[in-house]
């Protein structure tokens, strides 16, 4: 590969990194609120009757940056090795540790009295940040080692055929692992009750499966067009 294509690569793997970082440290900030929505609810305006239709997925914000970790690992894994993914979720780590002693920092000093944001009203929305980055960082870590080595074993086992195999089976049971875990984790500080978990275990699980699903022909596009463009095989990475 030339220099010009190298340095593009490089280019190209920073910003994945950065997509990576700010939708992991987004998650863990924005956690608190929780919305519903109902994938098949158009069906019923088309008179189409059932339980199923009416199904109503009610999760935190916080996934809606989340599943886009898992995408950009498998990009990074599929483009430019494990290594190369490795150290991106640690950057993420790193990354969100440092905005966690920001957030501390900021809800310990007191607001003045003209301040649009006081004491009262930021903490309520920061102040379990910390239970969140530490819930988040455990799962994260367990979920995202689990995915990349999965990965790369349907890899090459596959022999670096059938993407959407390798993406969505090293996924899938990643997201199970981190949902499961930063639930736990978050019910057993207090911060959820314990009552609300079968039903935000399955609401978030089954929202991470969906997205992994819609993502698949993302992860296809993206990686057919970045090998492509930098000269790699089937089986090949940048490394």
């Amino acid at each position: 590969m030339n220099e010009k294509k190298q340095r593009q690569a490089e280019r190209f793997y920073l910003f994945l990194a950065a997509i990576f970082i700010a939708s992991l440290v987004g998650s863990n900030l924005i956690f608190q609120k929780f919305f519903f929505f109902q994938p098949l609810g158009f069906l019923a305006s088309l008179g189409v009757e059932g339980s199923w239709v009416d199904y109503r997925f009610e999760v935190s914000v916080g996934l809606l940056p989340y599943p886009i970790t898992f995408l950009v690992t498998d990009l990074i894994s599929e483009i430019y090795g494990r290594r190369k993914a490795d150290r991106v979720v640690f950057a993420g780590v790193i990354a969100s540790l440092f905005t966690l002693g920001l957030v501390s920092i900021a809800d310990v000093v007191p607001a003045t009295s003209w301040s649009p944001i006081g004491d009262e009203v930021f903490h309520n929305v920061f102040g379990l940040t910390g239970v969140a980055v530490f819930a988040s960082m455990l799962a994260y870590l367990s979920a995202q080692f689990v995915d990349i080595r999965i990965f790369h074993f349907w890899k090459r086992l596959t022999k670096g055929r059938k993407l959407w195999l390798r993406n969505n089976l090293s996924t899938i049971p990643s997201q199970f692992i981190d949902t499961l875990m930063v639930l736990g984790l978050l019910c057993s500080v207090g911060a959820i009750d314990w009552s609300l978990f079968p039903v935000l275990f399955m609401n978030g699980f089954l929202y991470k499966v969906l997205v992994a699903l819609i993502d698949t022909p993302f992860f296809y596009l993206t990686s057919g067009l970045a090998k492509r463009h930098f000269g790699l095989r089937l089986d090949e990475e940048l490394g």
